[in-house]
This record gives C-alpha cells, structure tokens and sequence, in this order.
C-alpha cells in the first residue's frame, strides 16, 4: 500500500502541501491541466520555483490570481459561501472522487469557522480559504495526492507558532481560532516562533486527509520531496516534508 508520511516539523499550509506534492514527484504540467477544469471565476497562474531553506532545497507553490481577487483574499469583504464551493466542484470536469475529498476538505473548514463564530456553516464566510489561492491549494494537493496513487496519509504531531496574525476579522491569536478547531483530537506542540506555522487551509487538508498522527510507520522509503514556505525562520526550516513509501497491509 503506497502511503505518504507528512513531517509537520515547521507547521503546514496550503503551497507549502503543493510544493512538496510537486518536489516529489507530482508533475505541474498535470495539476495545471487539472486545475483549469474547475473553471475559476478569476484569471490565475500556478507555478513552481526551487528555494532553500536552512541549506535544504525544496519546491515552493505560488499562485497568482491576474485579475481583482487578491492572493489569500484578504481584500475581500465576504468570500465564498460552502455552497459555491460546492458548486464550483460540481460544475467541473474532475473526477468524482477529487471532487469529494475536497468537499470534505472544504466542509471542516465551514464547520470549524461556523462554531467559532456561533453560526450555521451554510451561512459562514470564508474569508481567507475561499481565495482562488486556497482554492487551487487544497483542489491541487487532492489532484497531486492522486496523482502519486497514495493510498493513504499519515502525518507527525503539528508544530504550531504563537503571536498574533492580521485576518479578516482582524488581528487573531496564533493559531487563529478556526485552525484550533481543526485540531481536536491532534497532537500538537506550541514553539517559542512567533509566527502563524499551522495554517487553516494547512490544518484542513492534513486533519481531513491523514489517518493517523505520530511517528512515520514502518514503511520501505521511496522519495522524499519538500515544500517551502514563504517564511524566513531563524528557529527551523520553513519546510513540510512528504516521504512516500510503501507499507505492508496489516
């Protein structure tokens, strides 16, 4: 059974799941033709570039959306509903099993913003994770993940930073209140970095997608790939790490 171990050690997001699908072996060429199935309302580009981190080289995601949607849509005043979403997946050629997953994905997200903000998850905003970025973040890493014929994810406790992060709704603490509701029932450990570590696209797609957290299981290793955050860390590399392999079926 191929199955990909995430090694959480600087916290996850969104581009830095895609690098690495991408740095170990996922082919771009495929997630863009994939990708451009959904039909986004919104012009965007997704390429890969190398960046190293600590002295590792890994491969980092960035996509950039042409027209009026910012990355990470902190410009917007609302965001998408679940609902268009949901329809957005609908109304694209990918296959039904893609779609699925991501609604899966997508649905946790509503959840957990809708018990913070003591409301119905048909009604929540979504504010940052609906941008086309985040978009094209969790639809692709579904794609990449498929690509590869993972079987099945397994990840390691999630690092998390700590401080205060400019959203939506304003300054929040770190991890933002959504991403902590993500968390139930993960192990966690809270770092001195006084940075937002564990996204909530980040905490979506690995809460949603791994069976089981803690250490890698025994496995025989066959690539290792990295994914490169945007931050500069003096503590560690910002890097998420996937070591693909097979596992015996128990």
């Amino acid at each position: 059974m191929k199955i990909a171990y995430f090694d959480c050690f600087s916290g996850i997001s969104g581009d830095m799941t895609l690098g690495a699908l991408v740095d170990v072996g996922v082919a771009p060429e495929v997630l863009k033709t994939e990708l451009a199935k959904l039909n986004l309302d919104a012009e965007f580009s997704l390429h890969f570039e190398k960046a190293t981190k600590h002295g590792i080289t890994g491969t980092r995601a960035v996509v950039t959306v042409k027209e009026a949607e910012e990355p990470h849509a902190h410009g917007h005043a609302h965001g998408r509903h679940l609902a268009d979403i949901f329809k957005l997946l609908d109304d694209s050629g990918l296959e039904a099993a893609i779609c699925d997953t991501a609604k899966r994905i997508f649905d946790r997200l509503a959840e957990a913003e809708a018990k913070v903000h003591n409301t119905d998850k048909a009604k929540v905003h979504l504010h940052e994770v609906s941008g086309i970025d985040s978009i094209v973040d969790i639809v692709g890493s579904v794609i990449g993940l498929a690509q590869l014929g993972v079987e099945a994810v397994y990840a390691s406790p999630l690092s998390l930073g700590r401080g205060f992060v400019r959203c939506a709704h304003g300054m929040m603490p770190v991890p933002v209140p959504g991403t902590m509701e993500l968390l139930h029932g993960v192990p966690v450990h809270q770092t001195d970095i006084p940075k937002e570590l564990v996204t909530p696209t980040g905490a979506a797609l690995i809460t949603t997608l791994a069976e089981e957290f803690g250490v890698m299981p025994q496995l025989t290793l066959e690539k290792v790939g990295y994914g490169a955050g945007t931050r500069e860390l003096e503590e560690r590399p910002n890097l998420l790490r996937i070591c693909l392999g097979e596992k015996k079926k128990d």
